[in-house]
């Protein structure tokens, strides 16, 4: 085996760090701290011990305490915690990250480190009740769920009853004493049902969240993407370990996931989805009604101001659209990931030409960015009005276009449809990385909640399918194959239209407007006949 362990601190990127080593994720983290930006401190075990695992996991697991107790010990000396202190605890986040990007595929546990004995150090280190129990619950939750294979079902109906009980509508509006009632339910159900629980031990949690990461490697969902994206060859995952920061924290505090560009329209403007006082994977699972960039900036103007003047540095120092994740602690900046933006085709063609001639990149290194798409098949639909014809509801556009199928409310169904030769519009509660074989067979996806940079929305829009999230007027009885949008109730076959372009659904087939990338295309027909240089894009 290579160099098992690579440390991500401020400085140059570590000798032998590379995206096949130490997976893009940690990667691209190694460059952002080269920057100067603000990464928390962690370390990465390379991807050779995924493989080693793959090939022999008692092995692998047998010496990973050994490998990961040194790198804990430089990763206090970097924070100024303890693992497992009683006074002064380091908690940390596991997080997965192959040499390419695999979106919500591979899992992650939060709040790693935390227990009774060291909950109380966390309470004086933060002062912050309300923090220490809201991380608490989603280790609980989270370490039950990745880690020892229980159903969400118990947890989520617990969490349930505590919103009724206190009449909010979000976790994130409970107070400590509900977050620490909720902490006990869960733990008593974990007990009621047998087998063993989330341990005491803060190592045994660690090595369990590790070893949790590497077994998702084999999931039925990651396997199912490597195949339909054509990364068979990828050797395995690394495993990011990293020191916890807490957009949970307050007021001043909260989670986000920004496109330095729209990745749908591929229009040159900031695209953000924040949820405040959350953690991050509050805002990728699709489950919440998220801030857009504007109205974040009127919450958090500095921050945002911030994040907003990074974006033309991360485009330089990658070269192409990044897709980043951040969280703000008590008003202060964190990157957390960037990679290369998942886009559309129609994005995908507009941002070439853009990067290109803002000097950016080179057309050669943009042909070979587009070499996947079938450039004569690029175009974008537009819904042409008709008297009479009114939108059933609105929601967030994910992915532009319009996409005309018929109602489908379980991934399978909307196989079962594709495979007769009939569209299908996937309609869910909210999307997630395991419905990927129902976007996949969908011409549409539309949802009741979530937003546009959820796991599940960048998959759909990568794969070109238009999608609408976070539709208020959208109730689903999955039971009885129907739903409601708005005043109209519709059943499982039905045909509606969503317009990606400005996000209303529409019962029946709507009449569409083909649009073609004209000048686009042209420019890169010059390149291909190296002809003269594509010009600035007028504003």
């Amino acid at each position: 085996m290579a160099q098992p362990i690579y440390a991500i601190t401020p400085g140059p990127v570590p000798a032998g760090a590379t995206p096949e080593t130490v997976g893009a994720k940690a990667y691209n983290l190694m460059r952002l701290a080269a920057l100067g930006l603000s990464v928390p401190p962690g370390f990465v075990i390379a991807t050779d011990l995924c493989a080693a695992w793959v090939q022999d996991p008692a092995g692998a697991m047998a010496r990973l305490r050994t490998l990961v107790t040194p790198a804990l010990r430089q990763l206090e000396a970097a924070t100024g915690l303890g693992f497992g202190d009683e006074r002064r605890p380091l908690l940390v986040a596991v997080r997965s990250g192959a040499a390419s990007s695999m979106p919500g595929m591979l899992e992650t546990v939060l709040n790693v480190g935390l227990c009774d004995r060291t909950l109380r150090g966390l309470l004086r280190l933060t002062g912050n009740p309300r923090l220490v129990w809201d991380s608490y619950r989603r280790l609980v939750a989270g370490y039950a769920e990745t880690v020892l294979g229980r159903t969400a079902a118990p947890f989520d109906a617990v969490t349930r009853g505590a919103l009724a009980d206190q009449n909010v509508a979000s976790e994130r509006a409970l107070d400590t004493g509900a977050l620490r009632a909720i902490v006990h339910e869960y733990r008593k159900l974990i007990e009621r049902d047998g087998g063993p629980g989330v341990p005491d031990d803060p190592m045994d949690q660690l090595i369990g969240a590790i070893e949790a990461v590497l077994r998702s490697w084999n999931s039925a969902r990651a396997v199912e993407y490597r195949r339909m994206n054509r990364l068979d060859h990828l050797a395995g995952t690394a495993v990011t370990v990293q020191a916890m920061v807490f957009g949970n924290a307050g007021a001043t505090s909260g989670s986000g996931v920004g496109f330095t560009r729209d990745p749908a329209s591929g229009d040159h403007a900031i695209y953000v989805d924040f949820l405040p006082n959350a953690q991050g994977e509050d805002v990728v699972a699709g489950r919440h009604r998220v801030l857009d960039y504007g109205d974040a900036r009127q919450l958090m103007p500095a921050v945002f101001g911030e994040l907003q003047s990074l974006c033309p540095r991360l485009e330089a120092e990658f070269g192409d659209v990044q897709d980043f994740e951040f969280t703000v602690q008590d008003a202060k900046l964190y990157l957390l990931q960037t990679r290369r933006a998942k886009r559309s085709a129609w994005a995908a063609l507009r941002i070439a030409v853009d990067l290109v001639a803002e000097q950016l990149t080179t057309p050669e290194q943009a042909l070979a960015g587009l070499a996947g798409y079938d450039l004569a098949a690029i175009e974008r639909l537009s819904v042409r009005a008709i008297d009479g014809q009114t939108p059933l509801a609105s929601a967030v556009a994910a992915n532009v276009g319009v996409a005309i199928g018929a109602l489908a409310f379980d991934p399978e169904s909307a196989r079962a449809m594709a495979e007769r030769g009939q569209p299908a519009i996937l309609a869910r509660p909210d999307i997630d990385t395991a419905d990927l074989p129902g976007i996949a067979a969908s011409v549409g996806v539309l949802t009741a909640r979530g937003g546009r940079t959820s796991h599940g929305a960048v998959v759909a829009r990568q794969l070109d399918k238009v999608c609408l999230v976070g539709c208020d007027a959208l109730a689903i009885d999955a039971a009885g194959r129907g739903c409601r949008i708005g005043d109209a109730r519709l059943r499982q076959g039905d045909v509606v239209s969503l317009d990606g372009n400005v996000g209303a659904i529409y019962r029946g087939a709507v009449t569409v407007v083909r649009e073609r990338p004209v000048r686009e295309l042209e420019i890169i027909a010059g390149w291909r006949a190296g002809a003269a240089k594509p010009a600035r894009r007028s504003a």
